[in-house]
C-alpha cells in the first residue's frame, strides 16, 4: 500500500493550491445526508474530515490512514473535534470495533479515473492483486448492509508541473508498468529538491472492478453525483 512519509511535510500546502476542491468533495458527502458512522479510508492529514466536521459537528467521523507522519498532522488538525477519531490502519488488517453506514475514499486507498467518455477503471494504492482482495474483504465487514461506500472520481494522469502557492514547484511524471503505472511526486524550492515521493499503483478494468467488489458484497450503483465526484456502491 502506498506509503507518503516523503511526501507527508508539504501534502497540505501542494493539496490546497488547487489540486483538490474540498468545499466539493463534502459538498458530495453530505448529499448522501450521513447521520451516524462515516469512515474515510486514507485520511491522508485530515482535510476533507476537517471540512466535514466543521459542517457536521455531531456526526461520528473515523478516520484511518497507514503513514503515520500524515496522521501526526491530522490528529493535531482535527484535535478540536471530539466525534472524530483517527486510526493508523492498513485496510488489508483493518480492525475497528465498529459498523459505518457511509465510507469513502477520495484519492486515498482506491479511486476511479474517467477519461472523457471512456468506461472508468480503478486506481488501487496497493500493488500486490490478493492484498486488494484482502482490503476489500476487510471494509465490508466494516460497512453495515445497505451501507454505502464512494469511491471518488479524478481525470486522466499525466506528466506537467506548476507553480504551487508559496512559490515553490510540483511536479510529477506517470510512468506506465505491467499492473497499471508509476507516479513519482517532485516538489523543488529554485534548484533545491524538498520533496521526491514515488508511489506504484494498480489498475483494474470497471468490469473487473465491479466483479472484485461484487465478490465482497459492494454492488455499483449506477446513480449521477452531482458533482461527478463519486461512484456509488451499496453494501448488500
Amino acid at each position: 500500500m502506498g506509503d507518503y512519509t516523503n511526501m507527508a511535510g508539504y501534502y497540505d500546502v501542494i493539496m490546497t493550491s488547487g489540486y483538490y476542491d474540498y468545499a466539493k468533495i463534502v459538498d458530495s458527502l453530505v448529499s448522501h445526508h450521513p447521520e451516524h458512522n462515516v469512515l474515510e479510508i486514507g485520511c491522508g492529514t485530515g482535510l476533507i474530515l476537517e471540512e466535514l466536521a466543521k459542517r457536521q459537528p455531531k456526526l461520528p467521523i473515523t478516520g484511518i490512514d497507514l503513514t503515520a507522519p500524515m496522521l501526526s498532522i491530522a490528529q493535531k488538525r482535527l484535535a478540536p473535534f471530539s466525534t472524530v477519531s483517527l486510526s493508523q490502519q492498513n485496510i488489508t488488517e483493518l480492525s475497528l470495533n465498529q459498523k459505518h453506514d457511509l465510507a469513502f475514499s477520495y484519492g486515498g486507498v482506491w479511486y476511479f479515473v474517467i477519461d472523457g467518455d471512456k468506461e472508468p477503471f480503478l486506481v488501487s494504492h496497493i500493488a500486490d492483486a490478493h492484498a486488494n482482495h484482502l482490503g476489500f474483504e476487510h471494509l465490508a465487514k466494516h460497512i453495515a448492509i445497505g451501507g454505502t461506500l464512494l469511491l471518488g472520481i479524478q481525470g486522466p494522469h499525466h506528466d506537467y508541473e506548476t507553480v504551487i502557492s508559496n512559490g515553490m514547484k510540483y511536479s510529477q511524471k506517470i510512468d506506465p508498468t505491467e499492473i497499471g503505472f508509476t507516479k513519482h511526486y517532485y516538489l523543488h524550492d529554485a534548484e533545491t529538491k524538498l520533496m521526491d515521493q514515488t508511489v506504484t499503483y494498480r489498475t483494474y478494468t470497471f468490469a473487473e472492478a465491479k466483479k472484485m467488489m461484487r465478490t465482497y458484497g459492494f454492488e455499483y450503483v449506477p446513480t449521477q453525483d452531482a458533482n461527478k465526484l463519486f461512484l456509488q456502491f451499496k453494501r448488500v
